[in-house]
């Protein structure tokens, strides 16, 4: 751990970065209160640190010492080739390690949710508590089959995996193609990220708000600016065994899920709610993939994490 002369690196800093035992460069940020409950915030598929609300405030009026981190391969984070979910465990233990943290949250959304439940199962001496918002199922043997885990996806998202199944040099490919349309798309309109995807009208309406609108504008310029590597490596990682069983979590955990998403149906949300020991679980009636408030969410999430206050409204 940290000794007595260890600088805390600035909160609302958008780059920090520290090298990681194996030598990698892993990028973090620290966000709101810089003496609150620490939370280890996993961000999506693709994503980066700067996956945020951009609204400092609700942070600190929480208590919450909100840290993100480009997670290996995107952003200024090295690529870890061939890794699968439980190997983000070494990044966050790391990164614990390194800002001094004992004992902390951690929450992961959509391609972040598995990569949170990891931490629950492999780091039980210090994380509190967990989250999985909107994460996927186990791909295959022991968890949903093909045709389960693909029911009710969109067909842009069974394209991409099906890139996935037909190995890493066609993926790579595919994605920064991807990547190029979407960025050009993305610096002319953020709201625009998931055209072609047959939306619900709550992750629409989400999709334009000014919040929103300003992070997918940041993080899309961030995410793979060396390249689609993380994001690649994600993708195959979601559809292979993920070096973990979910019954090995002992901590508690909460899984949140929406009853519109099509980005991860909630056939996925529903295997984990069966799945995850004695985990606490919401659903929400109308929203999507995105939510449907995020400030109320975000609080919900901190409550949870800090405090084991479940939200209104789950199970």
């Amino acid at each position: 751990m940290i000794g007595p002369a260890y600088a805390r690196p600035a909160v609302g800093e958008p780059l920090l970065t520290f090298e990681t035992p194996d030598g990698r460069q892993l990028a973090f940020a620290r966000w709101g209160d810089t003496d609150g409950f620490p939370i280890l915030a996993l961000h999506g598929t693709p994503g980066c640190r700067l996956e945020r609300w951009p609204n400092d405030e609700v942070y600190k009026r929480l208590g919450v010492l909100l840290i993100t981190h480009d997670r290996a391969g995107y952003g200024q984070s090295t690529r870890r080739p061939g890794r699968r979910i439980v190997d983000e465990v070494d990044d966050v233990a790391a990164l614990a390690d390194h800002l001094g943290l004992e004992r902390f949250g951690v929450t992961g959304g959509s391609g972040g949710g598995a990569h949170s439940l990891a931490c629950a199962a492999r780091l039980p001496d210090r994380v509190v508590r967990a989250s999985c918002v909107v994460g996927v199922a186990p791909f295959g043997d022991g968890g949903l089959d093909r045709e389960a885990w693909l029911d009710g996806m969109d067909p842009e998202n069974i394209k991409e995996f099906g890139w996935a199944e037909a190995g890493e040099a066609t993926l790579m490919r595919e994605l920064e193609a991807e990547y190029t349309q979407i960025a050009a798309r993305v610096a002319d309109n953020p709201s625009s990220v998931l055209d072609g995807f047959e939306l619900s009208e709550s992750d629409r309406a989400e999709l334009e708000r000014k919040e929103r609108v300003q992070v997918i504008r940041e993080s899309w310029a961030e995410h793979s600016a060396r390249g689609v590597g993380g994001w690649a490596d994600d993708d195959l990682a979601h559809i292979k065994p993920w070096g973990f069983e979910v019954g090995e979590i002992t901590i508690p955990v909460l899984v949140r899920y929406g009853s519109t998403d099509v980005l991860v149906p909630p056939a996925h949300g529903e295997w984990l709610a069966a799945n995850v020991p004695g985990c606490v679980v919401k659903v929400d009636g109308t929203a999507g993939h995105l939510g449907s408030d995020p400030e109320e969410e975000i609080g919900e999430t901190a409550r949870w994490l800090r405090d084991g206050e479940p939200p209104a409204g789950s199970s």
